[in-house]
């Protein structure tokens, strides 16, 4: 029996760090690198690493790990008290990302476009998972498997929290979170009015609903409430991938833990400002004493 069920994306991933007097190049132009390093990347795998951390059981489920790459990448995990169990190796399958990030920004590199058009490279949900999980984090890229986990969970009434999903979808519709970000938003509704895709969004949705705008303020929502806002922690970034994960992590601790909308978004962003001072990412952020330190200690600083 697990806290969490996370089932999602999972990807052997090489973080370049670039020197802080260096931005990304523009073409033919160069940038020093710092520093290389072995990390994670993906959804599922980070989110359930910050879950982890802050005390969760978590148990992590999605695609398939290529042989060449999944002894680094569960080496990485063993310090985490994470269920890998049923993670899949096989050969020929499998994903990779090089990400190169400065301060305020991140650029990937990868093979999840062949990854996804190709022929499928990743479990069906298990059921006993959910039915005895608390809460799922939901990935919804493995279509139509990630609609059946969804399906499961409303079966179950297990909530889930989810990202990026259109507002007509049966994942977005029954979701008790769902998180959006402006690269949806960029690819799936380019001409869309914000607060009349938030309106759309109230109108088919169950959940709570959040739009993420980067460093910008966040605005979160529900059916027929009115749209309030956040402004994210001032930190002094220095790698930002992992950051959209690790505020799905916190949104799911908070509504595990039951607490009101106003305070679950607090502890996300909370997790996401550590996520961007740590490196790589979620394998070095720090657990819930130290988080509820960094709010306690920023309330002022936020608000003002």
């Amino acid at each position: 029996m697990s806290d969490v069920y996370a089932y999602g994306m999972i990807s052997a991933s090489t973080v370049y760090l670039l020197d802080p007097d260096f931005s990304y190049p523009p073409p033919n132009q160069y940038a020093e690198v710092k520093n290389i390093l072995y990390s994670v990347g993906g959804e599922a795998i980070n989110s359930a690493i910050i879950l982890s951390k802050l005390g969760l059981r978590t148990k992590v489920d999605g695609n398939w790990l290529s042989p060449s790459t999944s002894n680094r990448t569960l080496e990485l995990l063993q310090p985490y008290d994470i269920d890998t169990s049923r993670l899949l190796i096989k050969e020929g399958y499998g994903t990779d990302e090089i990400v190169i990030t400065d301060k305020t920004s991140r650029t990937i590199f990868g093979n999840y476009a062949s990854f996804h058009n190709g022929e499928k490279q990743w479990n069906e949900p298990n059921e006993d998972d959910i039915k005895s999980s608390s809460i799922v984090a939901l990935d919804p890229y493995f279509k139509p498997e990630a609609e059946q986990a969804a399906q499961l969970c409303h079966k179950h009434s297990v909530p889930y929290v989810t990202l990026d999903c259109e507002y007509n979808s049966y994942i977005a519709q029954h979701a008790a979170a769902l998180v959006i970000s402006h690269e949806l938003r960029a690819q799936a509704y380019p001409d869309e009015d914000i607060p009349e895709l938030i309106e759309k969004y109230q109108e088919t949705c169950t959940g709570l609903i959040i739009f993420t705008f980067g460093s910008d303020k966040l605005l979160f929502t529900r059916r027929n409430q009115e749209i309030k806002t956040f402004p994210p922690f001032k930190v002094e970034s220095i790698d930002t991938t992992g950051a959209g994960d690790s505020f799905r992590a916190g949104i799911t601790y908070g509504l595990h833990m039951g607490w009101s909308d106003e305070k679950v978004i607090e502890f996300a962003s909370a997790v996401a400002a550590n996520v961007c001072m740590s490196l790589p990412h979620t394998l070095n952020a720090p657990g819930l004493t130290e988080i509820m330190h960094f709010i306690s200690s920023h309330q002022n600083t936020n608000n003002a």
